[in-house]
C-alpha cells in the first residue's frame, strides 16, 4: 500500500452533504479538498492537480453546472471523476458518462457504496497502477503489451475479452451489473443486446482454464471475480 493518501476533491454545493461526505472519507484514510460550486473546483483543482486522485462532483452546482466543469477538465486532464447528482435518468447519466465521467452516483447513496466506487475508480485510472502487471495466482494481466499469461502461457484473447478480464479483474470483489460492464468495456454508446457479456463471460471461461472458476455468476445481477490465493499457494 502507498504510504502516500490519496487525495478526492469534493464539489457540492449543499454544505451538509459535502462536509458529511468529506468527514466520511477522511475517516476511512483519505486527504480531502472541498468546493461548493463549480468554478471554486476549477480552481481548486489546477491549484492541485498534482495531489488530486479523484474528484467527485455533484452535477447542480452554482455558477457552472458539473458537466461544464467536466467538460474543462476533460480538455485539460484525464483526472478520474464520479459524477453525483439527484438525477437518476438515463439520459442524464449517458451525459455524463460521454462527458468522460468514469462513474456515476445518484443520491441518495450509501456511504459504504460511494467508498466502493471510488476505491474501484482509482484502482482502476491511478497512473500509479495503469501500466503494472496485475497479478492474480497464476494469471498476469499486462496493461501495456495487452496480454494475458496463465501458468506461463499466453492466453489467446481478443481486444474485447482482455478489455473485459482487465475490467473484472480491476474491481475484483465488487459485483458488477450486467449494464456496469457493457457500459464499461463496450462504451455508453453501444446499442447492442446487453446479453453479449454473457457470451463473452461465456468464451473467456472456456479460454481461461484454473482461472475461470473466478468470474463468479451473481444470480439477477452479474459478475463478480474472485480469488482463492491460498488455493493457488498450494502444492
Amino acid at each position: 500500500m502507498s504510504a502516500t493518501k490519496d487525495t478526492v476533491l469534493v464539489v457540492d454545493d449543499d454544505n451538509r452533504i459535502r462536509q458529511m461526505v468529506s468527514i466520511f472519507l477522511r475517516g476511512n484514510g483519505f486527504d480531502v479538498l472541498e468546493a461548493a460550486d463549480g468554478q471554486t473546483a476549477l480552481d481548486e483543482f489546477y491549484k492541485n492537480s498534482n495531489r488530486i486522485d479523484l474528484i467527485l462532483l455533484d452535477v447542480m452546482l452554482p455558477h457552472r453546472d458539473g458537466l461544464s466543469v467536466l467538460a474543462e477538465l476533460r480538455a485539460a486532464s484525464m483526472v478520474p471523476v464520479i459524477l453525483v447528482t439527484a438525477k437518476d435518468e438515463e439520459y442524464d447519466q449517458l451525459a455524463g458518462f460521454r462527458a468522460g465521467a468514469d462513474d456515476y452516483v445518484s443520491k441518495p447513496f450509501s456511504p459504504s457504496v460511494l467508498l466502493a466506487r471510488i476505491n474501484s475508480v482509482i484502482r482502476r485510472t491511478s497512473m500509479k497502477n495503469r501500466n503494472d502487471k496485475i497479478e492474480c495466482g497464476p494469471m498476469v494481466i499486462n496493461n501495456l503489451s495487452k496480454n494475458v499469461r496463465i501458468e506461463d502461457k499466453t492466453i489467446a484473447l481478443t481486444q474485447k475479452e482482455f478489455d473485459l478480464i482487465h475490467y473484472l479483474v480491476s474491481n475484483k470483489g465488487l459485483v458488477l451489473s450486467r449494464d456496469q460492464i457493457l457500459n464499461a468495456v463496450w462504451s455508453y454508446d453501444y446499442n447492442g443486446d446487453p446479453r453479449t457479456v454473457d457470451t463473452h463471460i461465456k468464451q473467456l471461461r472456456a479460454k481461461l482454464g484454473v482461472m475461470s472458476k473466478c468470474i463468479k455468476t451473481i444470480h439477477g445481477t452479474g459478475y463478480m471475480f474472485g480469488v482463492d490465493e491460498d488455493e493457488f499457494n498450494k502444492n
